[in-house]
C-alpha cells in the first residue's frame, strides 16, 4: 500500500509543479506577485503555459525549462519557471553544468536588469534597480540552487546508507549460511561417530551370529537383522551426504515400488502385515510416492515398538485428487518396550504437511492405533 501510494505522489508530483508553475506565472503578469503586463491575455497564458509544461517535463530535460524561464523573465518578469530550473538544477547538475548554470544565470539577471532599466514605470522600479537585481537574482537562482544541492546531497546519504544496510544484511546472510554449514557439518560428525559405529558393531554382531547360529531359524533371524542394519548404514550415509553438502546428489529415494519389501521385513520379524489397495492404482509423483513409503515406514516402526506385534492393516485408498494411507493395528497384550524419541509422528506430520497433505494419529475406538494420511497427487 505504502509503495503503491509512493508510485502515485511519484507520477504526480511533476504535473502539480506545472500547474504551480503556471498559476504562479499568470499571477506574476497579473501583477499580483510581480509586474503586471499590457499584453494580450492570450499571449500570457501561452507563455505561462510553455512554462508549466516545461516544468512538468523537467525531470527529464531540464533545459528547455531553463530556457523557457530565461525568455519568460527577460520578456515578462516571469520568474516562477526561473526559480524551478534552478532548484532542478541544483539536484541533477555536476560542477562543470553548474558552473554554466550559474554563468547563465547571471547573465540572464544582467539582462533582465537592463531591459526592466530601459522600461518606464513600475518595472523599472522593481527589477531595474541594482538592489532589487541582486535580491531577485539570490531569491530566483541562488535559494533554489542550494535547495537543490541540499535535496542531492541529503539523497546520496540516504542512498550510502541503503547500500550499506544492504551490504550488512548480505554479510550477515553469509554469515548466518557459515554457521549452518559448519552446526550441519557437526551434526554429521556426531552421527557419523555414535550411530554409524554403533549400527556397524549390530552388523557384525548379527554377521557373526548368523555363521555360528545353532539353528537355521536363528541364522535366518541374524541374517534379516545384518540386512536392515547394511541398509540403515546405506541410509545413513546419504542423511550425511545431505548434512554436509549444501547442494547434495542424493541417492536413489524410496517409492511405492519398494513398499512390498518393508512389509516383507516386518513380516520376517513376526508381525502379521496385509496389504490393501482401492482404486485404480497410477504412478504418481516422487514426492507423493517418498511421502507415502516413509508414512508406512514410520507406522510400522511404532508398531515395532510399541505394540509389540500386533497384526496391522496397510490400506492404499487411490483418489482423484489425493492418496490416502491408512495403517491401523489390532489390540496387544505384550508391551514393545522399546524407548520412543517422541518426536516420529511430529516429523512425518510436518513431512504430509509440507506436501499440502494432511495426517490423524491416535488411538482407535475399537482399540490399537491408526494413523491416516491424506496425500495430494494432482
Amino acid at each position: 500500500m505504502i509503495d503503491r501510494a509512493s508510485r502515485i505522489v511519484d507520477r504526480a508530483a511533476p504535473w502539480a509543479l506545472g500547474v504551480a508553475v503556471f498559476l504562479l506565472s499568470m499571477a506574476a503578469t497579473a501583477g499580483s506577485v510581480g509586474v503586471r503586463s499590457a499584453l494580450p491575455v492570450p499571449v500570457l497564458t501561452a507563455v505561462a503555459a510553455c512554462c508549466g509544461v516545461a516544468a512538468a517535463f523537467a525531470r527529464r530535460r531540464l533545459w528547455p525549462l531553463a530556457a523557457a524561464g530565461a525568455l519568460s523573465y527577460a520578456w515578462l518578469v516571469m520568474w516562477p519557471a526561473a526559480v524551478a530550473a534552478s532548484y532542478y538544477a541544483g539536484t541533477r547538475l555536476g560542477r562543470r553544468g553548474l558552473w554554466l548554470y550559474a554563468g547563465g544565470a547571471v547573465a540572464l539577471q544582467a539582462l533582465g536588469g537592463f531591459v526592466s532599466y530601459r522600461s518606464e514605470g513600475y518595472r523599472a522600479l522593481v527589477a531595474g534597480t541594482v538592489v532589487n537585481v541582486l535580491i531577485l537574482g539570490g531569491a530566483m537562482v541562488g535559494l533554489p540552487l542550494f535547495a537543490g544541492l541540499w535535496v542531492r546531497a541529503r539523497r546520496q546519504v540516504f542512498d550510502a546508507m541503503r547500500e550499506q544496510s544492504e551490504q550488512l544484511l548480505r554479510e550477515q546472510v553469509l554469515r548466518a549460511g557459515q554457521a549452518r554449514d559448519q552446526e550441519r557439518a557437526r551434526i554429521a560428525r556426531e552421527m557419523h561417530d555414535v550411530v554409524a559405529h554403533r549400527v556397524s558393531l549390530m552388523v557384525l554382531h548379527a554377521g557373526a551370529l548368523e555363521v555360528n547360529a545353532p539353528d537355521a531359524r536363528t541364522a535366518e533371524a541374524a541374517a534379516l537383522i545384518g540386512g536392515v542394519g547394511r541398509q540403515a548404514l546405506t541410509n545413513l550415509r546419504e542423511v550425511l551426504g545431505v548434512l554436509r553438502s549444501s547442494d547434495p546428489v542424493r541417492g536413489p529415494q524410496p517409492t511405492l515400488a519398494d513398499l512390498d519389501r518393508l512389509l516383507d521385513q516386518s513380516r520376517a520379524l513376526g508381525i502379521v502385515v496385509s496389504r490393501h489397495d482401492e482404486g485404480e492404482a497410477r504412478p504418481l509423483a516422487p514426492t507423493a510416492e517418498r511421502t507415502a513409503y516413509r508414512v508406512v515406514q514410520e507406522a510400522l516402526t511404532n508398531v515395532h515398538k510399541h505394540a509389540g506385534g500386533a497384526e496391522t492393516e496397510v490400506r492404499l485408498r487411490y483418489r482423484a485428487t489425493e492418496l490416502e494411507v491408512l495403517v491401523r493395528n489390532r489390540p496387544s497384550t505384550a508391551d514393545g518396550g522399546l524407548p520412543g524419541s517422541g518426536w516420529g509422528l511430529v516429523g512425518l506430520r510436518e513431512r504430509v504437511e509440507l506436501v499440502g497433505g494432511r495426517l490423524e494419529a491416535g488411538p482407535r475406538a475399537q482399540g490399537g492405533f491408526q494413523v491416516l494420511a491424506g496425500i495430494p497427487t494432482a
